[in-house]
């Protein structure tokens, strides 16, 4: 699948401008919308448009100077290179400043994991006081949680703007309907024919964007080049001198003059930059050649154009009948065509922050931080399109609700503004620890970009935060419900990883089970879903327990997050052995990224038994070559029971990447590695000849030599792993019920007894994810006391 990696100096500028133009139906759907409705928010209620001028053209110059810092000095010049691997957004900043500094609340986290070909990290020399900064974020747990929350917020900001963008931006559209009907008609036909609109565009996300995304960066084009000819039009007809009031001096007179009020009023116009986050959520569609020349050669001047013309229209019409809107500025003549592109251009803006809540909805879930939620591809090509139908509905259900109880997109604006504030807020603090951490910068370098925008932002969020009772406040309420849900299963998920490890059962007991305890050993494999990296868990010895038998092939199978955007196919599985080779159990551990899908495989089942056959012939093969195992005696014979070896199996195309193997095997593609107790050896180089898939079957003496050379431990092993597949495969999972221990505070047994275990009843089991029939499913109850 595509990922869209970040291009390299060597792309050709075709190629730069093809993803430029591109970008537009992507990335600059909502932020090219803005200009429907910035200055009506703005003028709403707190300042008057008088004869002077003063309050129009000091907040041109408003909007002038923060598109000019916020998305292209901000955004364009730093933070679009804070990429991790060529992805952006909240979460690429978390994972950069985690693999950098000890500070994720991850379990389950390995060593082995930074051998992963994206697991990359910077390293300049590090100054001392880049030193200081991470040493203090490393020595305190709370710095850890504080800084979990600080994303957890931002995330709860991009959910809210999903939800508000598609409303102001249709209703804005759409409202263009009153200049060209009666008041009594506008009033009962904007809202029903918004609502209509919406629930059409709710209703087709399940097709995906890419069966109509062809048709967005045409529409957003039209539509740049429609406000940009607009602007040109009413800046030579009305007041070709506007430009003067790009000067900073026309703020102060601005505040000068209208003071509390005007302060309040930048609420409104802090719309102007909405959407400017999607730049960098979406860089890892494009590239940043491709985003950088859409938005400085062509979005930035036709928001400037578009904004400078709505103002000298402005200049020349102070008594209007009707409210300051951006199609009074509109001649009669072409106002319908203007309406029709202007409804699909906020299609195309609300399609994207759409399809973005999804993507970060995938990511939180992926970091244990929000329940299971079903996620599809809608594209077999395009990594990344995904839909997921709880959360679509829930975003339809909400938007129409906000169109149908606000009804104006003053107080909607108010909302939407302080959520895309607090975004861009979140981003200046992640990125000035990116820079001290990441880029080992002085910290007073990331000091200054702190300040420098840090303070133009709240600015903007104190006004915000001043409407919190006109329609503010939604965001705030929306967030704290989202973080509370996000926190709680955050931390339940925690302290059942830590019940888990603490009472998983040695390796001893599982060897020591046989027929003389009583136990039986039944045909089929047994797949142990478990979070534990090593040791036995808790629910399987619950499961022999209560049925004294397991499955002649055992796999105990963790699933498990990096801190990465992306992990590879060829290094996703990690498989080693649980005993030794005649006790036929054996661990895989599977990596996802935070992007990655986890429903990418059409059967689990399938691919898992593809690469225990991988592992068992790299296995075998590895053992004969070093010489490590006896005559008629299986790999790691002369090994202590607790220490087997994990090797990293993948397989790709003719076509595919280089991959990394080990020198005395060449045929296999994989990496060794050994683990002890302190510490991990890697050792790995890299191999540039294509990889064979290797299938699942005993072939005879006359077909190829190789398994000639192997011995009957080898055959025997291959035979009795397919003789299992033959017989069925069963899942075991646990299901878990939390409860809080007793003696806690009131706040966990709420959290724990009533909100966790609400949630898990309600959300989708680990099972979906992977895809697993419930004919093959077999549950296990377990009680985690917290």
């Amino acid at each position: 699948m595509d990922r869209g990696k970040c291009w390299n100096t060597e792309e050709s500028w075709r190629a730069i401008l093809v993803l430029a133009y591109q970008s537009l139906g992507v990335v600059y759907g909502d932020l090219s919308i803005s200009p429907l409705y910035v200055y009506k928010n703005t003028f709403a209620e707190d300042i008057q448009h008088s004869d002077t001028n003063e309050e129009i053209f000091g907040v041109l110059s408003f909007v002038f100077w923060t598109l000019t810092l916020i998305p292209l000095f901000k955004y364009v010049f730093i933070v679009l290179r804070a990429d991790d691997n060529g992805e952006g957004g909240t979460f690429a900043l978390y994972s950069l400043i985690c693999r950098h500094a000890k500070v994720s609340l991850l379990p389950s986290r390995q060593v082995s994991d930074e051998a992963l070909s994206t697991y990359k990290l910077e390293l300049p020399p590090e100054n001392n006081n880049s030193s200081k900064v991470k040493m203090l974020l490393e020595k305190h747990k709370c710095l850890h949680t504080a800084l979990l929350i600080l994303v957890l917020l931002g995330t709860c900001m991009v959910i809210g703007d999903g939800l508000l963008t598609p409303a102001i931006s249709v209703l804005s559209a759409v409202s263009g309907l009153e200049l060209s009907m009666s008041h009594y008609h506008h009033e009962y036909a904007v809202i029903p024919i918004t609502c209509i609109i919406l629930i059409c565009l709710f209703a087709l996300q399940h097709y995906g964007t890419h069966r109509v995304g062809f048709f967005f960066a045409p529409i957003v084009l039209v539509w740049l080049l429609c406000i940009s000819t607009l602007g040109l039009y009413n800046i030579f007809k009305w007041n070709p001198q506007v430009y003067q009031a790009l000067s900073p001096y026309y703020m102060l007179k601005f505040l000068r003059k209208t003071r509390i009020s005007g302060w309040m009023s930048l609420g409104g116009t802090l719309l102007c930059i909405t959407g400017s986050e999607a730049m960098f959520a979406d860089l890892g569609h494009f590239s940043y050649a491709a985003i950088q020349i859409a938005f400085t050669f062509l979005v930035y001047p036709a928001l400037i154009l578009a904004y400078l013309g709505q103002a000298a229209y402005l200049s020349k019409h102070h008594h209007s009948i009707y409210q300051i809107s951006f199609y009074l500025s509109v001649p009669e003549s072409v106002r319908w065509p203007v309406i029709i592109v202007a409804i699909l251009a906020s299609v195309v803006g609300s399609q994207a922050i759409i399809s973005g809540t999804f993507s970060i909805i995938n990511q939180s879930q992926s970091l244990g931080c929000f329940p299971r939620v079903k996620v599809t591809h809608t594209s077999d090509k395009i990594h990344g399109q995904i839909y997921i139908p709880e959360i679509n509905w829930t975003l339809m259900i909400l938007c129409i609700a906000v169109t149908l109880g606000f009804r104006d997109t003053k107080h909607i604006g108010n909302a939407s503004g302080l959520a895309v504030m607090t975004v861009m807020i979140v981003t200046t603090c992640l990125t000035s620890l990116v820079i001290i951490l990441c880029w080992h910068k002085p910290p007073t370098i990331a000091l200054c970009f702190l300040l420098s925008f840090g303070s133009i932002e709240l600015l903007y969020f104190s006004a915000s935060l001043m409407k919190f009772g006109e329609g503010a406040w939604l965001p705030i309420l929306l967030a704290l419900f989202l973080m509370t849900i996000m926190f709680v299963w955050h931390y339940a998920t925690i302290k059942k990883y830590e019940f888990d490890l603490h009472n998983k059962v040695s390796l001893e007991w599982l060897l020591a089970l046989g027929p003389s305890l009583g136990i039986a050993r039944v045909p089929g494999i047994g797949v142990v879903f478990t979070d534990l990296t090593s040791g036995i868990p808790a629910n399987f010895s619950r499961f022999v327990t209560n049925l004294p038998a397991f499955h002649r092939i055992l796999v105990f199978v963790c699933v498990k997050s990096v801190p990465v955007p992306y992990v590879p196919l060829a290094e996703r599985y990690l498989v080693g052995r649980v005993g030794p080779a005649t006790h036929r159990s054996y661990r895989c551990i599977v990596r996802y990224g935070y992007r990655d899908v986890h429903q990418d495989v059409d059967s689990f089942e399938t691919e898992l038994v593809a690469r225990l056959v991988d592992f068992i012939k790299y296995d075998w093969s590895h053992s004969e070559t070093a010489g490590s195992m006896a005559e008629d005696e299986g790999p790691h014979s002369n090994r202590s029971s607790s220490e087997y070896r994990l090797t990293v199996i993948g397989m790709v195309g003719l076509s595919g990447p280089p991959m990394y193997e080990m020198d005395v095997n060449p045929q296999h593609a994989s990496v060794s590695i050994g683990f002890s107790s302190v510490g991990s050896a890697i050792e790995m180089e890299p191999n540039r000849a294509p990889e064979k898939r290797v299938r699942f079957s005993i072939e005879d003496d006359s077909e190829a030599g190789t398994l000639r050379e192997m011995d009957r431990g080898l055959r025997q092993e291959l035979e009795d792993l397919w003789n299992a597949q033959q017989a069925g495969t069963a899942f075991i999972l646990g299901h878990s019920h939390v409860q809080a221990k007793q003696g806690s505070n009131l706040l966990k047994r709420v959290a724990i007894n009533a909100g966790y275990n609400f949630l898990r009843r309600n959300c989708r089991g680990p099972d979906v994810a992977l895809k697993v029939s419930p004919v093959s499913l077999l549950e296990v109850g377990m009680v985690y006391v917290v």
